[in-house]
């Protein structure tokens, strides 16, 4: 399947792509131009939402939006046309906007029958385009597959490279439009960047790594997201007060991320047989860690929680027990030991529960874990994660603790072996070195697949991680 087809009237379509692995359909939330708009290649034109997260989709190529083929709020199948662009050069009369042209998504006018408005529709939210023509590099038309498990960035990456056969000297640097963000809030310029990414893309890591020699000791700090976002509860995030009105019922359709969660929470419970243990534990000298972490020089700019320790702990307990890194392949018979830690870190967002996970986790140094924690909230707050970011988890975190909770008996993601509740941390009466004094005290739950973790294993797991937050010394000593 091709994402974009050209005629012979210079208008080139361009379809909704799987962004993710498999996908069938997504809703396009938002429109970020109208016809009669100017678009440049690796412009941002919409926000679709999929069964796993909410995606910005940019547009492969230069021209002038002709048509919008649905209006915001239609579920579109994957392959169908939604956008056409005018690539010939000339100022082509723009379609009616999908909004008052579409009535239904099976209803798709030609673009030359849609009606002409007069004048030039604003573009919407923040994406302002200039009123002057794009000056259009040459282009030859070759159309680029999807593959089914890439993102849409990728393939436009791609797409770009095999326009320009990469001999142009002044081609735009690829970049994903998340990093392009940064870069220009940085102040770095992207053509003075030498990429490490797969197919010449500059990634984020690049984007840090130009602008440190200019900055002062202390590096930029990673925003501080609010505590609801980091919560990773499998609790709803919170909701307006109720105006009923005089109704007596409110029905939401299930659909997007939650009709996906809802589906994977189902086929977890009843295919993996769940057994949850826990463990309460004082974490008074852990408190006292990361107090002293926040002053740390090393640690200046970056985001320091409870969480971080906690992660540490659980990366040091599953590289002494291996065992518990793990899925089950039903349809091979087989134990599948992963020899990697994609850390997943489930976030609480409007649009219901996701779990981007840190990929390689087990290999992060402590500040690195703590600016990948960082990010990884603040995307989620944004509601900017990416299908790739949820994709390979092998273990997960979800912090109830957040909402004032002691504990709970957490949902195994599917494709995984363990997930660690972690409770609310809260000053107890505790005895200690033999007279009762108050304590930081909190409860951890760890909940496993009992068909390839025995009760052993599972114990000497949960353990380990409490051994570690009662006397953090041991993240030296058994790391």
């Amino acid at each position: 399947m091709t994402t974009m087809t050209e005629n012979a009237s210079g208008l080139r379509e361009f379809k909704m792509p799987d962004v993710g692995e498999g996908l069938t359909e997504a809703e396009i939330l938002k429109w970020y131009v109208q016809p009669g708009d100017t678009v440049t290649d690796g412009q941002v034109v919409c926000e679709v939402e999929t069964a796993k997260a909410a995606v910005e989709l940019p547009i492969p190529f230069d021209g002038v939006v002709h048509a919008l083929h649905f209006p915001e709020g239609t579920t579109v199948d994957v392959g169908q046309v939604i956008i056409a662009v005018d690539v010939s050069g000339g100022a082509a009369a723009p379609a009616a906007p999908a909004a008052e042209a579409v009535a239904a998504p099976s209803a798709q006018p030609a673009p030359a029958e849609q009606p002409k408005p007069e004048g030039r529709k604003p573009v919407l939210v923040g994406y302002g385009v200039a009123e002057s023509s794009t000056k259009r590099r040459a282009r030859k038309g070759v159309e680029v597959p999807a593959q089914q498990g890439e993102t849409l960035y990728a393939a436009t990456a791609l797409q770009a490279e095999l326009n320009g056969h990469g001999a142009a000297p002044a081609q735009r640097p690829l970049a994903k439009p998340p990093v392009r963000k940064l870069a220009k809030d940085l102040g770095v310029d992207l053509a003075t960047i030498t990429p490490s990414g797969p197919d010449g893309i500059i990634t984020r890591e690049d984007v840090h790594a130009a602008v440190a020699p200019a900055q002062a000791p202390a590096p930029a700090a990673v925003p501080a997201p609010q505590a609801v976002v980091e919560a990773p509860a499998r609790v709803q995030a919170p909701a307006p007060a109720a105006s009923y009105d005089g109704a007596r019922e409110t029905r939401v359709p299930v659909k997007g991320v939650r009709k996906a969660t809802a589906a994977a929470m189902v086929g977890s419970a009843f295919t993996a047989p769940h057994v949850t243990e826990f463990v309460t534990l004082d974490v008074t000298r852990t408190m006292r860690l990361v107090e002293e972490l926040k002053q740390d020089k090393d640690m200046q700019g970056l985001r320091v929680n409870p969480l971080l320790l906690i992660a540490k702990a659980l990366l040091v307990a599953i590289k002494r027990n291996p065992g518990i890194n793990a899925s089950w392949d039903e349809a091979h018979q087989e134990i599948v030991q992963k020899h990697y830690v994609n850390l997943g870190i489930a976030a609480a967002t409007p649009r219901g529960l996701i779990v981007p996970n840190i990929k390689d986790a087990h290999d992060k140094t402590l500040p690195q874990l703590a600016e990948e924690l960082g990010a990884l909230v603040a995307t989620a707050r944004e509601g900017k994660t990416s299908p790739a970011a949820m994709q390979g988890g092998t273990v997960t975190i979800t912090n109830v603790g957040v909402f004032g909770v002691d504990t709970g008996t957490p949902i195994l993601n599917p494709g995984e072996s363990a997930i660690l509740a972690v409770g609310a941390i809260k000053p107890q009466p505790w005895v200690h070195k033999g007279k009762v004094k108050p304590r930081q005290v909190t409860t951890l739950a760890l909940s496993f697949d009992h068909r390839l973790v025995d009760g052993e294993l599972g114990s000497r797991v949960l353990a380990d991680t409490a051994a570690i937050l009662e006397q953090p010394k041991r993240l030296i000593t058994w790391a």
